[in-house]
């Protein structure tokens, strides 16, 4: 019988106490008597959260398919167990076994968004651990990053052991494979770390130097261990039908943010949308093959008992299998009482079709991302989407029956002008006009047009990676702008605008694009108390801005200028396929408003091409 970590008085006290018990549908128990390796696989945010995404889904599937791993979950506690466990000094637990985290090998921590940096120490001090690598014990686990973030690791280099940069189902293998061999030969963690650094996609901080300019920027980032390379290379699955996909994944007690049966339909995007970080970093567009996703379908249904399906994917109108899948689904499970959700759809008369039979129209809402209000920005920012596919869209939408229409803007992107704020407005305004164009008793009451604007962000490995940034009340100024442009409009009434937080918005900033430097902020915010950054009721600008004061790091010198093209940047050392002179080159046709055809209609060279796979060799064979 499995002994809980927590007793029954604590879990009676606390919010969702489910949270934190495991035993759930699918997962997997194992004696830990008869493994090689026990790993921890941790997202950094409550279950409900960690628990949707399909990355840590796909490694735990994966790692407990060898008979030598015991791959384990393990999430932030809420901060009233926090609290709870910090008085009565309770350490840090996996939900399978219930065991503490520092009896495990490795501590893998998958970095979805910078806003969870102080999540993560606290995952690594609730389980006992010093915070940086340097001073924790040798029977400590091996704490690994991976995920998006891992593209700029520089921000938390001190606090991790190693990053696995690129696609989960390529070496981890080897790795585990150096750890065993490694541990037979009673080798120590130093070793197993230069072991490490030898496969590539593997990035071992501790074993790279960096020096600095008078200015503050990096001079020269270097290895200092003879088994470190100079360049790591991403690490990316060509064939990912082949690869290993969860039939069986965990079926959470509470309901989690996204609770349903997930197809990744492909990886990757063809369309260069130069503000976009994952559009670039997992190239080349990779398919699945539909076959294999209709037997995944019927296999995960029936596995978790879910009455959902979700298509995955960047864009999924650019999977060429669509039709027959989305047709597959429909047949076969619509009847069954099955909710079918496409997100990432571009609308037109194929989508609505679809739309119209998976839906209430009446009650859903249509979104589109136009992200920018004019069409001068739009091309600045390669969206490929002219304001007449947005009118034409809308228009077929209204014909069938929505009234309700969501679109997505951002603001603070590079060369916008006033006058682009405000199309914003004007763009929503026009949208609302197609409706009124229908004749009255063909519509389904008044329209309901909402405009959201997030706060560009510059991101790593992207177009926009030299772009400056604004300061908090700047960003506020500008959504004022465009809430006055609002109510000029004639169809103000069907109008709703409303904006992203700007304060987390120069945060992110700042982490996103930050050097080594930066991790003394992260460590003194989360002394200072900040935890949970992401989530509106427990974020404390306040405190981060204390942390800046407090460790002298000047938040103007990562935002508020534009980097010179020759800047070295910190993530520079990884090799992510695409060219930094593709990069450059895209800043510049940005900075004269020219469009770059998508990856279908033309090759534009950004570099992966050299993998051989894709849709680099689509109809090339």
């Amino acid at each position: 019988m499995r002994k809980l970590a927590l007793s029954d008085e604590i879990l009676l006290n606390i919010e969702k106490p489910a949270r934190y018990i495991g035993n759930e549908v699918n997962s997997i128990m194992k004696d830990k008597k008869e493994v090689d390796i026990r790993f921890a696989m941790c997202f950094p945010d409550v279950y409900e959260i960690g628990m949707s995404h399909l990355g840590i889904q796909i490694l735990y599937d994966m790692f407990n398919r060898r008979e030598d791993v015991w791959c384990e979950r393990v999430y932030s506690p809420w901060i009233d167990l926090d609290k709870v466990m910090r008085e009565q000094n309770i350490p840090l637990f996996a939900l399978e076994s219930q065991d503490p985290i520092r009896e495990f090998d490795f501590l893998g921590i998958t970095i979805q968004y910078e806003m969870c940096y102080t999540n993560i120490l606290q995952i690594l001090d609730l389980s006992g651990m010093a915070l940086k690598a340097c001073d924790r014990k040798e029977g400590d686990p091996i704490v690994i990053g991976g995920g998006p973030c891992t593209y700029n690791p520089e921000p938390l280099a001190e606090f991790f052991d190693l990053f696995y940069i690129g696609e989960g189902e390529t070496v981890y293998d080897q790795l585990l494979d150096a750890y065993k061999e490694n541990k037979i030969n009673g080798g120590c963690k130093q070793d197993f770390l230069e072991m490490a650094a030898q496969i590539e996609g593997i990035y071992v901080p501790s074993f790279y130097d960096v020096t600095y300019n008078e200015d503050g920027t990096i001079e020269r980032f270097y290895p200092i261990n003879p088994h470190a390379p100079e360049k790591v290379k991403k690490q990316v699955v060509m064939d990912i039908t082949d690869t290993t996909y969860p039939e069986a994944p965990v079926v959470p007690f509470i309901k989690a943010t996204q609770d349903r049966v997930v197809l990744e339909v492909q990886r990757g995007c063809i369309r260069g949308c130069r503000f976009c970080q994952a559009g670039m970093l997992y190239r080349p567009t990779r398919e699945r093959n539909v076959d294999k996703l209709k037997e995944y379908a019927y296999k995960m249904l029936k596995n978790t008992g879910h009455e959902e399906i979700s298509l995955s994917s960047l864009s999924t109108s650019d999977y060429s299998q669509l039709e027959e899948l989305v047709t597959f689904l429909i047949n076969e499970f619509k009847g069954k009482g099955m909710n079918i959700t496409l997100p990432s759809l571009r609308i037109d008369a194929f989508s609505l079709d679809v739309m119209e039979k998976v839906q209430d129209i009446r009650k859903s809402s249509l979104t589109f991302a136009p992200e920018a209000g004019s069409q001068r920005m739009r091309n600045v920012i390669n969206k490929g989407l002219t304001e007449d596919d947005i009118i034409n869209g809308a228009g077929q939408a209204f014909e069938g029956g929505w009234s309700k229409v969501k679109l997505y803007f951002m603001l603070g992107l590079p060369t916008e002008t006033e006058e682009d704020m405000k199309e914003i407005a004007v763009l929503a305004d026009k949208v609302a006009r197609r409706y009124y164009e229908i004749p009255k008793d063909q519509r389904n009451g008044k329209c309901q047009i909402t405009a959201s604007s997030s706060f560009f962000i510059p991101k790593p490995f992207t177009p926009f990676q030299w772009a400056r940034m604004y300061t908090n009340e700047e960003y506020i100024a500008r959504a004022a702008i465009v809430k006055h442009a609002f109510q000029d409009q004639l169809n103000r009434k069907s109008l709703k605008y409303n904006w992203h937080d700007a304060e987390v918005t120069v945060l992110e900033g700042v982490f996103a694009r930050g050097d080594r430097k930066t991790a003394r902020v992260i460590e003194e915010a989360y002394r200072l108390g900040c935890l949970y950054d992401s989530w509106t009721e427990t974020f404390d600008n306040e405190k981060w801005m204390q942390a800046f004061e407090n460790t002298g790091i000047d938040i103007g010198f990562y935002n508020l200028r534009e980097r010179p093209l020759d800047e070295v940047f910190p993530w520079d050392f990884i090799d992510i396929g695409v060219t930094k002179n593709f990069l450059k080159r895209e800043w510049e046709r940005a900075m004269k408003g020219e469009v770059t055809p998508n990856c279908r209609q033309n090759c534009s060279g950004c570099g992966v091409a050299k993998w051989g796979g894709g849709v680099c060799v689509e109809g090339k064979n």
